[in-house]
């Protein structure tokens, strides 16, 4: 089970209810390949070729360069090698580096496999252990190069720093939207031990 390889960035707080569009990561800019200007992409969505065609504009986090044109896309083994407009040369694709691609689309779009989530499912959902202890709120879902992690608010008073939950099936056997719930196994002193008191608030 995993977010959605499309994961989008958390809704507007102030708005009830998912939002009508999120901002789906599709993808991080690697090392340049060559001396044409092409760049690795590590890919972050099921839909590389569509998202990575040429004339197609995917943003960026950068506030300097909001977004960029992709101006050609092939696949080099299991490699994706992407060239921007205006990206001429290897100096200018190493200044691309490390940028986070995304693209805004519609929430009715669903992830294709249903032990797939979207990030803003995810986050406030209550966590408990196998043995029934509530042990928070997921406050965010991180993507590292390797690895998803759940940030958990811990709902004890013995920890008030956040807790990073590897996003995997042994440590996050159970996933339940409709009662927004998600049951965690995690490794042993992870989290605090619960009185096992706690008021339900979930």
């Amino acid at each position: 089970m995993s977010p959605s390889a499309e994961a989008p960035d958390p809704p507007d707080p102030t708005t009830p209810g998912p939002p009508s569009t999120v901002r789906l990561v599709v993808g991080r800019i690697g090392r340049p390949h060559g001396l044409r200007g092409d760049v690795t992409v590590e890919v972050r969505t099921d839909f590389p070729e569509e998202r990575f065609a040429a004339g197609q504009v995917v943003l960026t986090d950068d506030p300097e360069r909001e977004q960029l044109l992709v101006d050609t896309s092939r696949w080099q083994g299991d490699r994706l090698l992407v060239r921007f407009a205006g990206t001429t040369d290897r100096t200018a694709a190493e200044k691309l580096r490390g940028l986070l691609l995304s693209v805004d689309a519609d929430t009715s779009t669903t992830p294709p496999d249903p032990d797939e989530y979207f990030d803003w499912q995810l986050e406030g959902l209550t966590c408990w252990s196998l043995t029934g202890e509530r042990l928070g709120v997921v406050r965010e879902v991180i993507h590292l190069p390797g690895q998803d992690l759940l940030a958990v608010v811990p709902g004890t008073a013995e920890q008030s720093t956040e807790v990073l939950v590897p996003l995997v099936a042994q440590m996050v056997p159970s996933i339940d939207l409709a009662n927004r719930r998600i049951v965690l196994d995690p490794a042993v002193g992870l989290f605090e031990p619960t009185d096992g008191n706690v008021e339900d608030r979930g």
